[in-house]
């Protein structure tokens, strides 16, 4: 029988740590469940056999590891570079799994303008944001099957252009369109493809990484801040539904529906507004 996993980037602070630990709950829940019935070694689809887990800091995965009551494999890779796609292209290609879930949750922003952000940071924004997330799933899907999620980690930055923060809401927009065309290409194959769109979360290392720029002062406050266990819970449950977006919390789906209806000039003119109180 096939070994069931899902495979977490980005998986050693953020939503990419917290992805982890829900999903290690939910297994803990299932298979305390599934002790209890008649037949114990015939699992569910839905019951994990490992987590993949992958980002650059290894310690960080390594204790999460630890933590953890589902196996955790460790995969210290910078998916910035193309070669970290080659090593897990041999890892599936050698253990054929069924991949359950995929959630590209590696992803960074960085605010300023445009003289601000270095070309590096520009271009590993986009590598990471958009190229990573694009080759991860290229190369999960062949592994993956009917019921099997993929979350592709968006913004709600990506409903709409954003001064001083242009390369960060472009790779999101990005990301949310494939997403959305993806979903449609896999509907027969029964795979879930759904973007996860969330506003600011105030509880993880993202927005101190943002401001890790020359002049970030374009943004001042960070008002009505998401917090991660929150985000994470309702993505899970939203692409448990199939659901093609998920905005977990009020001001993304507010933001959302706005966008939909008005023109960018206008959005970015409230932005304008928003970002110096």
């Amino acid at each position: 029988m096939k070994k069931k996993i899902a495979i977490i980037t980005g998986a050693s602070s953020g939503l990419g740590r917290e992805f982890v630990r829900q999903l290690d709950k939910k297994m803990e829940m299932l298979r305390e469940k599934n002790a209890g019935t008649e037949n114990p070694k015939e699992k569910p689809n839905d019951i994990l056999d490992e987590m993949w887990v992958i980002a650059r800091r290894e310690e960080r995965l390594v204790k999460l590891r630890i933590q953890s009551s589902t196996a955790l494999r460790v995969i210290p890779l910078d998916l910035t570079q193309k070669e970290s796609f080659q090593t897990i292209r041999t890892m599936l290609e050698g253990e054929a799994p069924d991949v359950r879930y995929l959630i590209n949750a590696a992803g960074f922003g960085k605010i300023g303008s445009w003289k601000d952000i270095s070309i590096e940071d520009c271009d590993d924004m986009i590598d990471l944001n958009c190229r990573a997330a694009v080759d991860m799933t290229q190369l999960a899907l062949p592994f993956m099957s009917r019921g099997s999620s993929v979350l592709e980690l968006c913004s709600t930055a990506g409903f709409q252009p954003f001064p001083y923060l242009n390369i960060y809401s472009a790779s999101k927009s990005f990301l949310y369109r494939y997403s959305r065309a993806l979903r449609v290409e896999l509907l027969g194959e029964g795979i879930r493809v759904t973007a996860v769109c969330p506003y600011w979360v105030k509880d993880t290392e993202f927005i101190g990484t943002a401001q890790n720029t020359d002049n970030s002062a374009y943004i001042r406050h960070f008002p009505l801040a998401s917090r991660e266990k929150n985000v994470v819970r309702h993505a899970l449950i939203d692409a448990e539904l199939g659901l093609p977006v998920s905005t977990p919390g009020l001001v993304c789906t507010i933001h959302r529906i706005a966008a939909k209806f008005t023109p960018s000039e206008v959005m970015m003119g409230i932005w304008a507004i928003l970002r110096r109180l």
